[in-house]
């Protein structure tokens, strides 16, 4: 049944309807990959409603995953250039899963996606901090000199970034293993840290995020989520504002 799209936004559970139709004169709601206007009709068991580029939570059954995302593939559902994309990986869930931030082509590791559009907006607000641990492979002649660099308030595009806990897993004649935890997601930011420090990544992997850790799930392969995971992310995302704006710089690693 058709209905005004600020009412089907309303009824999702994602915000108000006031919210929703400040949301729609933002130009951040798209009703079948058009900017909508408020008082377009729309039938959500039809038409395809995204805020944000996030699908429009139904108060349906939701799900959750976590894929180990492989190196070579882009954090997105589709290429203009023909490039190999996190979709391929994900076309047996059963339902039509969204990354929740992202993971550049040649970074690899945990990837959460999810349907629940409500929840993907609420993990990429900057306000929740939520940490994100990596595994980097580093190279450089004097990893003890680069530590204490990683660990400062350090300027990442024109932003003092939060000091990021840093630990030394191994060593080599020529390079380290270390582990990166960060609350925040900058652009590129592992990568762009480690320039400052005098360190080139030969590999980079995030293992951690949000409680969640990607233990030994084989490379290009999922799991669902238990209820407890997706538990704590609820709980750990509870008091972010429903309708607050994602930092275009944020969620690339």
């Amino acid at each position: 049944m058709e209905q005004r799209i600020q009412k089907i936004i309303a009824s999702s559970g994602f915000c108000s309807r006031r919210a929703a139709e400040k949301l729609i004169e933002e130009g951040r709601v798209s009703l079948n990959g058009q900017t909508a206007s408020i008082g377009a009709l729309a039938d959500d068991a039809r038409d395809k409603i995204e805020i944000d580029n996030n699908p429009l939570p139904d108060n349906g059954q939701r799900t959750y995953i976590m894929l180990n995302k492989p190196r070579g593939f882009l954090s997105s559902m589709s290429d203009d250039r023909g490039r190999k994309t996190v979709a391929e990986l994900t076309n047996d869930v059963g339902a039509r899963v969204y990354p929740v931030g992202r993971l550049d082509y040649d970074s690899e590791g945990l990837l959460i996606m999810t349907d629940d559009g409500a929840l993907a907006h609420r993990l990429m607000h900057p306000s929740h901090e939520i940490k994100k641990t990596y595994e980097v492979r580093t190279q450089g002649e004097d990893i003890e000199k680069a530590l204490p660099v990683l660990r400062l308030p350090l300027i990442i595009d024109d932003y003092v970034i939060h000091p990021a806990e840093v630990k030394l897993l191994n060593q080599t004649e020529d390079g380290a293993l270390i582990s990166i935890t960060i609350s925040e997601g900058r652009n590129r930011q592992i990568r762009k840290m480690c320039e400052q420090a005098g360190l080139k990544v030969l590999r980079l992997k995030r293992v951690a995020e949000g409680g969640l850790k990607l233990g030994k799930l084989p490379v290009g392969q999922w799991r669902l989520l238990e209820f407890s995971e997706i538990e704590n992310l609820q709980k750990n995302t509870e008091n972010t504002l429903g309708i607050a704006k994602t930092d275009k710089n944020l969620q690339e690693y």
